[in-house]
């Protein structure tokens, strides 16, 4: 009779045993119910939470809008808000501390200089696209390109009529964009090679949907646009002959382009660089990016560092 007690307990034991051996070594291995476990593919990971204030450029809204509906849904624990504002304005956010991402056209050392040089140091780049940025004209203007020197002309008020361009007998409307404006910077930067003044007369708007909707609808205006706002509304002038189109800013050809920057103050926390991978994924580069306008980093022959100089890859 003991023998036998003690035969059954001994089965017990090693039967305990066992099991707790087998739900030990399925809880190290990682189980699909176990969120800490769980792959993030693309940024998607049930274990993130939090809100994302992004901030900034209203040329890279577009990207950063669609994109971050999409995370959103792979990640229903995150909150993303994207404002427009200019590039002056979500860096000013993101350096001090009011946004966690500030969508720029232009480098944080353009915008933070001279004294305030330690500033733009505090951040980090996240270069996530490229964008090209185009003078457009109402199409009743009559043209189809200008020149470098003519555009320059046009925006420092020397030419005043389209027909001094080859054009209509129209006065020229000139629609600009603010002085915090990365598109302003990038266009006088690369387009005009000088500061544009804000003359008498002119129209100054911040929003690009804006300044299309001008552009379009005011007889002899002229304005610029990034690739990504460019429709039949408006009529894209070609530049020195070459036209703005993803392949000729790739091969280096056309010059007005500038990095799409999503900058940073420090390295991210984990739901804001998952939002970032998320836009330099694949998934969104191949799609996204190009439907909407934009260049992909990875198709770039060339590059360009903070002083404009172009070299190739």
């Amino acid at each position: 009779m003991k023998k036998s007690l003690v035969l059954l307990l001994t089965l017990v034991l090693a039967f305990t045993l066992a099991a707790c051996g087998k739900s030990n070594n399925s809880e190290s291995s990682g189980s699909p119910s176990d969120p800490a476990s769980e792959s993030t593919d693309n940024g998607a990971g049930s274990d993130l939470s939090g809100t994302i204030l992004a901030a900034g450029s209203t040329a890279l809204q577009p990207l950063v809008d669609q994109v971050s509906k999409k995370f959103m849904d792979k990640n229903s624990g995150v909150t993303v808000t994207v404002q427009g504002g200019g590039s002056g304005g979500g860096l000013t956010q993101v350096q001090a501390g009011q946004a966690d991402i500030g969508n720029s056209d232009i480098f944080a050392e353009e915008k933070f200089k001279d004294a305030d040089a330690d500033k733009a140091k505090e951040l980090v780049d996240h270069q996530v696209a490229v964008v090209s940025i185009a003078a457009v004209a109402n199409p009743k203007a009559n043209v189809d390109g200008l020149t470098k020197q003519q555009l320059v002309d046009i925006f420092t008020g020397k030419i005043t009529n389209w027909k001094d361009v080859g054009g209509a007998d129209q006065a020229i409307v000139l629609v600009n964009r603010p002085a915090s404006s990365g598109t302003r910077k990038t266009f006088e930067k690369y387009a005009l090679g000088e500061t544009s003044q804000d003359l008498p007369g002119s129209i100054q708007e911040d929003s690009s949907g804006t300044v299309r909707k001008l552009v379009a609808e005011t007889p002899g205006a002229i304005g610029y646009l990034a690739l990504s706002y460019l429709d039949d509304s408006v009529k894209a002038l070609k530049y020195d002959g070459v036209e703005a189109t993803a392949d000729n800013v790739a091969a280096g050809t056309y010059p007005v382009w500038a990095y799409e920057h999503m900058y940073t103050k420090g390295e991210p926390n984990a739901a804001v660089k998952a939002l970032i991978d998320f836009v330099l994924s694949d998934e969104i580069q191949n799609s996204d990016v190009t439907e909407l306008g934009y260049i992909p980093i990875g198709k770039m022959q060339v590059t360009r560092d903070v002083t404009g100089a172009v070299t190739k890859k």
